[in-house]
């Protein structure tokens, strides 16, 4: 893979061992834009990695360095994500900037395929598995929704990079909706503590657990997020749970 040097200023010394690849979009109006952004002390931003729309692969940071991308953000307890973590930022407007009509920028082919090769790289020399994949929205469910509910997920775990559910219900019905407080509410957030979200068991739907929700289905359920625990959810987190029980990815 040819990757093009572009380093910033914006990096310190980690004092973890990487175990995490976080993925972004970069939500600016192009890749120029972006780079720019990243590679300008002011601003105090980065990533190790940027993939241009057309599969250009840019390195802002090396990756023994703790780059900027992640914020405040926790996964399985740790708060330090940058010192833990890989950031790739994937040039797309998002939700910042939507097509003119209104609808989410799509991510190109070649796009994708460079970030698969680009992180089946990372995950092997780093032994990163698939569970370990994660979007910024998991991480920072209460500030960030990228890379989006328009991101190619089953794609991608159909290439060994995250995980997608499979033979989840049809089932909305609601079971548990804002405000709601019952045993089964703790059962749900102790659910997705297991698989790694910052939920607090407190047995009642308040807002932190809303936005939590609202990460996994935009991740594992693009095509409605309401942040409701309706069947279908509940099946996806069960999923979730029995796979990262059953095993070390």
């Amino acid at each position: 893979m040819n990757i093009i040097k572009a380093s910033s200023p914006n990096f310190d010394a980690r004092t973890l061992e990487i175990s995490l690849l976080i993925l972004h979009y970069t939500g600016m109006e192009n890749g120029e834009v972006a780079l720019s952004r990243m590679t300008d002390a002011d601003a105090k931003v980065s990533a190790h990695y940027m993939v241009e729309t057309d599969g250009r692969v840019f390195q802002l940071v090396d990756e023994n360095k703790r780059a900027w991308h992640a914020g405040v953000s926790e996964w399985a307890g740790e708060t330090n994500i940058n010192s833990n973590s890989i950031g790739i930022e994937i040039v797309n407007g998002g939700h910042n900037v939507p097509l003119p009509n209104g609808d989410l920028p799509s991510y190109p082919d070649v796009q994708i395929n460079a970030v698969i090769a680009l992180s089946k790289d990372i995950m092997t020399r780093h032994s990163i598995g698939p569970f370990s994949v994660l979007g910024h929205s998991d991480i920072a469910p209460a500030r960030k929704i990228d890379p989006g509910e328009h991101f190619p997920w089953a794609g991608l775990a159909a290439a060994g990079i995250g995980h997608w559910p499979q033979h989840i219900t049809d089932d909305t019905r609601i079971v548990f909706e804002r405000g709601d407080r019952d045993r089964g509410v703790s059962a749900v957030q102790s659910g997705l503590a297991h698989i790694g979200y910052g939920a607090r068991v407190s047995g009642v739907m308040d807002e932190e657990t809303v936005k939590i929700i609202e990460a996994v289905q935009r991740r594992y359920r693009p095509t409605r997020i309401d942040g409701v625990v309706d069947m279908q959810t509940m099946d996806i987190v069960k999923g979730l749970v029995e796979v990262k029980t059953s095993s070390f990815i």
